[in-house]
């Protein structure tokens, strides 16, 4: 579904991503993990297409996206939340949540073209089902966004996400700064994605939050991927676990 292949990222002068590849299948969460200024933000920033890569390929759904602006991404059926959440603070919940959304199914899917490996029709997201999902969001729904708290800011940023009906979600570091309950409703929702074949993309610093998710997950340090495999592998690997994670 979405492959990275020897991907070299630049900020200016400044070279972050350095060989960068793996994969996301169909229904799969894989998991970015690495401390601060590892490269993660940087790899899902190039990935949604604001940044081009310098050299190697990003490929979705078999058509390469590298060099696209970031509405394109997301017209193929890419749903992005991003770190500082990005919700319009004079919206209303409501407005968030109805302003950019789309049916089903990705633009090249919406054009005729077939794409290899696309997944069965999910159920789509609807204003409904997203205050379904989200109760505390149709509580407030009157709400402007910057009234809201950070989890439900958090919470609104995820279900305008999912209301573009994406066939890959991209979270970055979805837990950060929030209460551990707020952190468990969240882990739920994403489990309930992962169970309905959503593939996902998450980067995470949490080793426990990113354990309860992913099917797979690569611990990056200096814009470098230094290790990737399962659950299990991970949480055998004492030596990554305290060399990049601090653990």
């Amino acid at each position: 579904m979405l492959e990275l292949d020897a991907v070299h990222s630049y900020y200016g002068d400044s070279h972050i991503l350095q060989g960068v590849s793996f994969t996301v299948q169909e229904g799969e969460v894989v998991c970015l993990l690495g401390r601060n200024g590892a490269g993660k933000t940087t790899t899902i920033l190039t990935v949604m297409g604001y940044i081009t890569p310098r050299s190697g390929t990003v490929r979705y759904q078999g058509q390469a996206i590298a060099g696209l602006a970031p509405y394109q991404v997301a017209r193929r059926g890419v749903g992005f939340v991003p770190q500082e959440r990005g919700i319009f603070p004079s919206l209303t919940v409501r407005e968030n949540l109805t302003v950019f959304s789309r049916q089903p199914g990705s633009a090249l899917q919406a054009a005729g073209q077939a794409v290899k490996g696309a997944s069965a029709p999910r159920a789509p997201w609807t204003l409904e089902r997203v205050y379904k999902v989200f109760p505390r969001l149709h509580e407030r729904e009157r709400n402007l966004g910057f009234q809201l708290s950070g989890g439900e800011q958090q919470m609104l940023s995820i279900a305008r996400a999912l209301m573009l009906n994406p066939d890959l979600l991209v979270l970055d570091e979805p837990s950060e700064g929030l209460a551990p309950m707020i952190v468990n409703e969240i882990v739920t929702v994403l489990r309930g994605l992962k169970n309905e074949g959503l593939a996902i993309l998450l980067v995470e610093q949490n080793l426990h939050t990113a354990l309860a998710l992913a099917d797979r997950h690569h611990v990056m340090n200096k814009g470098e991927i230094l290790f990737s495999g399962t659950s299990q592998d991970l949480e055998r690997n004492e030596d990554v676990k305290r060399r990049y994670l601090a653990v």
